[in-house]
């Protein structure tokens, strides 16, 4: 069976898009496989980070199966720590050039508890909380809920939450690029703020 891993495509570079490629990197992919389903799927560590919220922000995904390992990182000039973290996953799914069993990595519970419960009672309320009030960041909700059936024919993605600077090596990682990302945020880089709140 054909990895998904070896179908990523080739780096795209733009002036606030990053992609790296690397064989054996460290830190390496292998402790990230998980028993039974997880096992054969492509693993992906996700980070959003922002300086101040809203300010300057950045996301980062870590992504990978058993032969190779790829970055991606991009950044915004205002935007919030949520969307930094949305993107991230909407990015690393984006990225896979076919569908694919994938497992997501996050330490956000907002886009963990987003996609696997919240998620279901918005759709079913027109995009709207139970309170009655728009979702926060619904045009990024429907361009995840997008990526993720995207890849439903080949197993689907699971999700996993993972405490953040607790040391795990991969989410740790995935922190430094998204953190780095936004600091180097320029005040000519697009800015990613929720359309209904501009």
């Amino acid at each position: 069976m054909a990895r998904c891993g070896a179908e990523f495509p080739p780096a795209r570079l733009t002036g606030t898009t990053q992609a790296r490629y690397g064989a054996g990197m460290e830190p390496s992919m292998t402790d990230a496989k998980r028993a039974g389903s997880d096992r054969a799927a492509v693993t992906i560590y996700t980070d959003g980070a922002c300086i101040g919220n809203p300010g300057p922000g950045g996301w980062a995904a870590v992504i990978g199966d058993d032969a190779r390992e790829r970055e991606l990182s991009g950044r915004f000039s205002l935007t919030t720590n949520n969307r930094m973290e949305l993107r991230a996953a909407i990015e690393a799914l984006e990225a896979l050039e076919r569908p694919c069993r994938a497992v997501v990595f996050t330490d956000s519970q907002y886009l963990r508890q987003g996609i696997t419960s919240w998620i279901v009672g918005w759709q079913r309320n027109g995009w709207q909380t139970a309170a009655k009030k728009p979702v926060k960041n619904a045009d990024l909700w429907r361009r995840l809920l997008a990526a993720v059936e995207r890849h439903r024919p080949a197993g689907g993605v699971a999700w996993r939450w993972v405490r953040g600077h607790a040391g795990h090596p991969l989410n740790e990682h995935a922190d430094a690029l998204a953190n780095a990302a936004a600091r180097s945020a320029l005040p000519t880089d697009p800015a990613d703020l929720d359309p209904a709140e501009r």
